[in-house]
């Protein structure tokens, strides 16, 4: 029996208008990438110590395997495989990919790229009707939006806790996944010409959240779902306001910074990082097509 769930908004569909991704990067021994009917698992010279630059982030996305296209073959669904369908380029996927990496369920999750721009026909009629990333394949049923994906992979797959302990934390944490839309639409009216008010109030919304708790660095002291939830778009921001822009939005802000320099050393969120030099020339191609460069 097929079912899919999930058609919210955190998701990369045919038609997202920016879907431009925060990606030091390294492959574990045990991640697994799908091409045709062939699982391919990267050897260990892939390994990279994760305080990478960006000429490595380079040399590290060459390496990946491609997304599967329009050309690729289709995969045997519903085969007992749990499978992660993600785009490279797609924040919202990666969201679930750190979640993923970060339970150590590499090799429990099949990682399958898919080509957002060219996508296989198959992937919308035999695996997720409403024809976005991220999804996952797992018992029988397909399960979309992001940030339900995140809180499931939490809840359904052994690994270390991304929910945190305490009726104000998971009440705080609510809070703070309920923003990540509107904490995203006031950064990207960014875009469209100068440095905001809007822009700036939200990422000292974001500085004053950090504040909230002494445990530790993260949102809600220790690493959690919505350090995952953020970190995607937070990250990517940072590279196109500092490239294009030249703003910096650790500037006055120690909370921010101090997160910046702990997600850093997240295997898991490195992991699933991309070259900056990619995602700001990707930014000013998008913004050269509307006339505004």
């Amino acid at each position: 029996m097929m079912m899919s769930v999930g058609v919210k908004a955190s998701v990369c569909s045919p038609y997202s208008s920016l879907s431009i991704s925060s990606r030091d990067f390294s492959f574990p021994s045990s991640s697994s990438l799908y091409v045709g009917r062939k699982i391919l698992r990267p050897s260990s010279g892939v390994y990279l110590n994760r305080r990478c630059n960006s000429s490595v982030l380079a040399v590290i996305e060459s390496s990946r395997v491609p997304e599967l296209d329009s050309s690729s073959e289709p995969i045997q669904v519903f085969d007992g495989t749990t499978r992660l369908y993600i785009a490279y380029t797609c924040p919202f996927a990666q969201r679930a990919w750190i979640a993923r990496n970060y339970k150590g369920l590499q090799d429990k999750i099949e990682l399958v790229p898919i080509d957002l721009k060219n996508r296989p026909a198959w992937y919308k009629e035999k695996v997720y009707p409403a024809n976005k990333v991220p999804a996952l394949e797992h018992n029988n049923r397909v399960i979309g939006e992001s940030l339900d994906l995140i809180k499931y992979i939490d809840t359904n797959f052994e690994g270390p806790s991304l929910t945190p302990d305490g009726v104000e934390k998971q009440a705080v944490a609510e809070e703070l996944l309920s923003y990540t839309d509107s904490f995203s639409k006031a950064v990207r009216s960014t875009f469209n010409g100068a440095y905001n008010d809007a822009a700036d109030g939200a990422f000292d919304y974001i500085e004053q959240a950090l504040s909230k708790f002494k445990d530790g660095p993260f949102f809600l002291g220790q690493f959690s779902l919505v350090d995952v939830a953020y970190a995607p778009f937070i990250g990517t921001f940072q590279i196109i306001l500092k490239d294009v822009m030249n703003v910096d939005i650790t500037s006055s802000r120690p909370n921010l910074a101090l997160w910046f320099q702990e997600m850093n050393k997240i295997e898991a969120y490195t992991e699933t990082r991309r070259d900056p030099q990619v995602i700001v020339e990707r930014y000013k191609k998008l913004i050269q097509a509307e006339g505004r460069l």
